[in-house]
């Protein structure tokens, strides 16, 4: 399957912002050429229950990727699976080149893997500077932490404006707007979100997807799981469609977007 790659440039740039540590994947021409994220039959049970089955995919380095399909579909365990958060996983996830089945979270973070959970995991007791503070725990560049930071309340100037709140007391958006931003402080190389507009008024829904953009325009590799299937398609290159813990169909997004069995399940057409 072939890959939309970002120019040099981009990826160069990406690298720079705190890509994979040269000691915790080795760079070597044959990883270079393969995808940046692969699934390969990942299988995940609960009790008795299997949640995914058989499941594959790739996710090219620059790409923007989604994955869609109803509630209970396998799509967050999924994810889960390749952050490190499921310990039976079976089958194989392949990042950077490397197995990383087995891999702890906070490994996974420090190589440049990075999930924005579903209802977002933020602190309500800790302050919105604080909460964002959390996302850089791996990192010792502190003046470079510092810039991020500064950055992040640019791009999201009625945080900078309450960055001393308690995150609890924040809207649904204003919440998502500060998981994004702590994912961002750790300067990811590829980003997992998992259903970004879940509970958000539209406005901010396109605040939200507004900064998903912004960070795949900078080299970030962006996996996307979102409960709005139109948008989905339209912010993305490339699309899978999960149902009942399999992928049932994939493709270029604006060909899924056209799809009649697309339209008619997950698009509410007839």
């Amino acid at each position: 399957m072939s890959a939309t790659r970002p120019p040099e440039g981009a990826r160069t740039a990406a690298r720079e912002r705190g890509g994979i540590p040269m000691n915790a994947i080795p760079a070597t021409s044959a990883a270079a050429a393969a995808p940046l994220l692969e699934l390969r039959d990942l299988h995940v049970s609960y009790g008795g229950i299997q949640a995914v089955r058989g499941a594959s995919l790739a996710v090219g380095d620059g790409e923007r990727v989604c994955l869609i399909g109803a509630n209970g579909a396998g799509k967050s365990t999924l994810l889960r699976a390749i952050c490190g958060l499921v310990p039976d996983a079976g089958g194989d996830i392949v990042y950077a080149g490397r197995s990383i089945l087995g891999s702890k979270s906070f490994e996974l973070v420090r190589g440049g893997l990075v999930m924005v959970p579903e209802g977002r995991g933020i602190f309500g007791q800790l302050t919105i500077e604080e909460n964002l503070a959390v996302g850089a725990y791996t990192r010792r560049d502190r003046a470079a932490v510092a810039r991020d930071l500064d950055r992040i309340f640019t791009l999201f100037p009625r945080l900078a404006e309450r960055r001393r709140q308690l995150a609890g007391t924040l809207s649904g958006g204003e919440q998502q707007l500060v998981a994004m931003g702590r994912a961002m402080l750790s300067r990811p190389r590829l980003l997992l979100l998992d259903e970004p507009s879940m509970g958000l008024a539209p406005l901010m829904v396109e605040a939200v997807f507004d900064v998903v953009r912004t960070i795949a325009s900078e080299g970030v590799t962006v996996l996307l799981i979102e409960q709005n299937a139109r948008l989905a398609l339209e912010v993305t290159g490339r699309g899978y469609v999960m149902e009942s813990g399999r992928i049932i169909l994939q493709g270029p997004s604006r060909d899924l977007l056209h799809d009649p069995k697309v339209r008619a399940a997950y698009l509410g057409e007839a």
